[in-house]
């Protein structure tokens, strides 16, 4: 590890899921950054059971996740990249943390209150205080950074100020990590609802796209995109349909929206949905081909989780050591 790059902390749950908007609006930065930071990236498994899940469906779509981090370019030996529940630091840092947690705090967390009313039946106290061990997924590593979109910021503030009573009890445990917005990413809308993000939990099918999705499954969806009736492809408020089509393709083939404007001008929806849809498609196939590849050999993957987390507990073990010694506990 370069001591002169700081670290940044990322971590995603194990929907199975990873749709276009995903990708072109993190994932691939998550690529990006690995060379400029001190990168640990991280399948959270264990924030997925605060809702009830099927454990095979859950341990599936935990190895799926995995496997399409690396084809989405997450590299193993440049990143650290591992499965949650593999690092029992986080969840012993957890429970220190709950200790300088206060009951106020979590109770004004916008999240917690929007699950409890989506999920009435299951209001446990997991759902009440994951946010401590979001807290503690990131302060394990001394991150300095957080990439996260402005619905998670509220986490990350809740980690600063743990941190800052921490620190303020015990002197410089902890790094104090800051919300990273990155300034390159797509923002993909809704193919059905252009003015809403693309989202898997909409039940419309044909409103995102995945990134495993069959290349005739993107096409069909594609084709099949909002747009108007007033025809012109170009940018404009009155126009997400297609501002939001323009957007992807540009997102996808590395051109400019302008040049995107000019390449389609004179052309109809009829020739544009296609030409988005192919571009699409071709984008993400090597992406699908490899985590096929991967999932179809459990040896190396197994290899690739094992080491992860042996990388991530190496360094999650110092800064658990300090806190322990910290708070009173004997050494082990």
């Amino acid at each position: 590890m370069e001591a002169n790059k700081k670290t940044i902390f990322s971590a995603v749950q194990p929907s199975g899921k990873i749709t276009l908007g995903n990708y072109l609006g993190a994932l691939r930065n998550w690529a990006l950054l690995q060379d400029e930071y001190h990168a640990l990236y991280c399948v959270a498994d264990q924030h997925a059971i605060t809702v009830r899940q099927d454990p095979a469906s859950l341990r599936r779509q935990t190895l799926e996740l995995f496997a399409q981090l690396i084809a989405c370019g997450i590299d193993p030996e440049r990143s650290t990249l591992f499965i949650q529940s593999h690092v029992s630091q986080h969840a012993e840092l957890a429970w220190a943390l709950n200790c300088y947690t206060m009951f106020g705090e979590l109770s004004r967390m916008t999240q917690f209150k929007d699950k409890s009313a989506a999920h009435a039946d299951n209001i446990n106290a997991g759902l009440f205080t994951y946010p401590v061990l979001m807290a503690a997924d990131i302060l394990l590593y001394q991150t300095d950074l957080v990439p996260v979109g402005e619905d998670q910021r509220q986490h990350v503030e809740l980690a600063r100020d743990i941190a800052q009573r921490f620190n303020g009890v015990y002197g410089d445990v902890f790094a104090i990590p800051e919300a990273y917005i990155p300034k390159l990413g797509a923002r993909v809308m809704s193919l059905s609802e252009p003015d809403k993000k693309m989202s898997k939990s909409s039940s419309n099918e044909n409103s995102y796209v995945l990134v495993m999705d069959k290349p005739e499954v993107i096409l069909r969806k594609f084709k099949r995109a909002v747009t108007d009736s007033e025809g012109g492809i170009y940018r404009s408020p009155e126009k997400p349909g297609v501002t939001n089509l323009i957007d992807i393709y540009a997102a996808v083939t590395g051109k400019t929206p302008e040049a995107v404007e000019q390449e389609f001008s004179g052309q109809g929806y009829g020739a544009f949905k296609p030409a988005v849809g192919e571009a699409v498609v071709e984008a993400l196939r090597p992406i699908r081909e490899e985590t096929e590849r991967l999932l179809t050999d459990k040896g190396q993957l197994e290899a690739l989780y094992r080491q992860g987390a042996e990388k991530a507990a190496a360094a999650a073990a110092r800064t658990l050591r300090k806190v322990h010694k910290k708070v009173g506990f004997v050494p082990r």
